[in-house]
């Protein structure tokens, strides 16, 4: 958001190596548990956006209309309670694709329902966020669900961008970004220096044990396992947090000896992230970091057309 010309001012994150990656790319600390009263004590009276994620989790008491005590017990009750009392004029909020479907949609109606109580509007009309079909809800839903894969970045990670506005902002629909239909290949987010990469080859155990687990579950019939990918592949499948556990998900294929997972490098590189940006010094932090991280090109891409069609600037 920042390249699009804001400025942040106020951030907050409990993890400390997430912090310390943090400080040494941006020169500050975020504040911590935003649960916490002592952390919200700092947040700025007046602020235009809000950006957040959270567990896609169901709510106890979804569908009873309660307000936000609907949601309490969970992150996303305090995202609400910030809305409520600070109403910045634009709330963006990132979640896995099935955060459509958790809890058969209540989860969905309940976090909308919420939000447009306390005064804003999104794309989908109020009136089948309040008394539409599940169905009509979701397919609507849908429409907010964007893919790294179509935003320069050989990797395909779905996920739903809720865009809200201020009702007395008079806009009726935010514009998502189209695709940019660019080319891709694994290939371009590859380092080629095999000293660099021989580390992240995984061990003959490893391996069998990875062939081992798909022959099983292809027999179950659930075809889960791992994921091989080569550099003419267009794209992997998505980078999650437990990536640093055995790779699973992304192997890359190399001639004559076993996979190996990405670097922590590559891992920045999958999500968009400038070479210049500075990685943690542990490799295993570093895998979960870039897996919790949004990809930064379809942010970008959403936050300028936050800033051209509601901003205003």
């Amino acid at each position: 958001m920042q390249s699009c010309g804001g400025q942040c001012v106020f951030s907050s994150e409990w993890d400390n190596a997430a912090k310390q990656t943090y400080f040494e790319n941006y020169g500050e600390v975020p504040f911590g548990d935003i649960t916490k009263l002592e952390t919200k004590d700092f947040i700025p009276e007046k602020f235009d956006v809000l950006c957040a994620g959270f567990p896609c989790q169901p709510f106890s008491n979804a569908g009873l209309k309660k307000g936000i005590e609907d949601t309490r017990g969970t992150l996303f009750y305090h995202i609400a309670e910030i809305l409520e009392k600070h109403y910045p004029k634009v709330v963006l909020l990132e979640n896995v694709r099935g955060l459509i479907s958790n809890d058969k949609g209540k989860t969905l109606k309940t976090i909308l329902q919420t939000i447009t109580d306390i005064g804003y509007k999104c794309n989908i009309p109020q009136e089948i966020i309040d008394n539409g079909s599940v169905a009509k809800l979701q397919k609507e839903a849908s429409k907010m669900i964007l893919s790294a894969k179509n935003f320069g970045v050989p990797q395909n990670r779905p996920r739903i961008y809720i865009i809200l506005w201020k009702k007395e902002l008079n806009i009726d629909k935010f514009e998502y970004p189209a695709p940019l239909n660019i080319e891709t290949h694994v290939g371009d987010i590859l380092i080629k220096d095999e000293l660099l990469t021989a580390p992240f080859t995984i061990s003959d155990k490893l391996w069998k044990g990875h062939q081992d687990r798909k022959i099983r579950n292809a027999q179950k019939g659930n075809g889960f396992g791992y994921c091989s990918f080569n550099s003419e592949s267009s794209y992997t499948s998505t980078l999650s947090r437990r990536y640093y556990k055995d790779g699973s998900e992304i192997l890359i294929e190399q001639n004559g000896k076993n996979p190996r997972k990405l670097t922590p490098r590559e891992a920045a590189r999958l999500q968009g992230y400038s070479d210049l940006f500075r990685l943690h010094p542990s490799n295993t932090e570093s895998y979960k970091q870039f897996g919790n991280s949004v990809a930064v090109p379809v942010v970008t891409a959403v936050s300028q057309n936050i800033v051209n069609q509601i901003l205003g600037r």
